[in-house]
């Protein structure tokens, strides 16, 4: 019998009684509506931080809005942190309160980035807009109040995807130098044929389904699905890149790619911590407003930072 923990039971009681119309059969304005309010209903009070501002990252692609977190005055560790909603939805809104959960317990501060959302946007212009607010933030770093040599980047689901293709890009491109990767339930391969696909292709919120769908709102054509920018798992090689925490949840369909991108990392001599946690769904880390085991991760990703950009 398939474990489901018994405050995600009553999430997805929650939100099934909303009688929202799933996300798919939906415009993409009304689909980021009702991701952003569900997000509203789920998450914890947002702690108070010092500094929150947005700023914009200028790059060759256009410029790029951020959101700085800064729980503290001084030159500190940083965190560039993407979003997830599935290429489609999710916003700096929506992941705000994380954010300042993980500047107020890593001490780091974090920058959101707000890339470009699809089917508007398709690959790889989110992906472009990840790199120009990578690249900006080490640039720019001495002014925003950052240790250059002391950056990290990290995403949730799709956000975790981009948080990796980019230190694979800055390995690629020989920098910016980043010391950590972050990564929760990530995309690293969006073909959806992994076996967690179909073991848990129904009934926990992220269907097998709904994520094509997803893929194929973001991609402009298939042969998309092999590059490694949308991709990562695929990249021909995955060495020499900055030590890493991946967490998956039990009952995501994406489960197996994030634990299969996490084993290529150890293959490949990189330092990995991997942690699935059981009776969890895709998207948890927003809801900890009513799971705990939100924020549970929080303050384990909060730990893995501090002891990754720590001197």
């Amino acid at each position: 019998m398939t474990y489901v923990d018994p405050q995600v039971r009553a999430v997805l009681a929650y939100l099934a009684q909303l009688g929202h119309p799933p996300i798919d059969t939906i415009p993409p304005a009304d689909a980021r509506r009702q991701y952003r309010e569900t997000r509203a209903a789920l998450r914890p009070a947002a702690p108070i931080l010092p500094v929150v501002r947005d700023i914009r990252a200028d790059g060759a692609t256009g410029s790029v809005p951020l959101r700085l977190y800064r729980p503290s005055d001084g030159t500190l560790p940083a965190l560039i942190y993407f979003h997830g909603g599935g290429w489609v939805t999710g916003d700096l809104d929506t992941h705000d309160v994380v954010c300042r959960q993980l500047a107020a317990q890593a001490g780091v501060v974090v920058i959101a980035v707000d890339y470009r959302l699809a089917p508007e946007h398709r690959f790889p212009a989110a992906v472009d807009d990840c790199w120009t607010a990578t690249t900006w933030v080490a640039a720019h770093a001495a002014e925003l109040g950052i240790d250059a040599s002391r950056l990290a980047v990290g995403g949730d689901s799709a956000g975790g995807g981009f948080a990796a293709a980019m230190t694979l890009m800055a390995r690629d491109a020989g920098g910016p130098s980043l010391a950590f990767q972050l990564h929760v339930y990530p995309v690293t391969d969006v073909s959806a044929e992994s076996a967690s696909y179909s073991r848990h292709a129904e009934g926990f919120l992220l269907t097998g389904n709904l994520m094509r769908w997803y893929v194929a709102q973001y991609l402009r054509r298939a042969d998309d699905a092999r590059d490694w920018r949308a991709s990562p798992l695929l990249a021909e090689s995955v060495s020499g890149l900055p030590s890493a925490l991946v967490i998956t949840a039990a009952l995501d369909p994406l489960r197996d790619e994030g634990e299969a991108y996490a084993r290529r990392l150890e293959d490949a001599g990189v330092p990995v911590d991997y942690v699935c946690l059981g009776g969890m769904i895709h998207g948890f880390l927003t809801m900890g407003g009513r799971i705990d085991t939100a924020n549970r991760a929080i303050s384990y990703m909060s730990a893995a930072l501090r002891q990754a950009l720590t001197r």
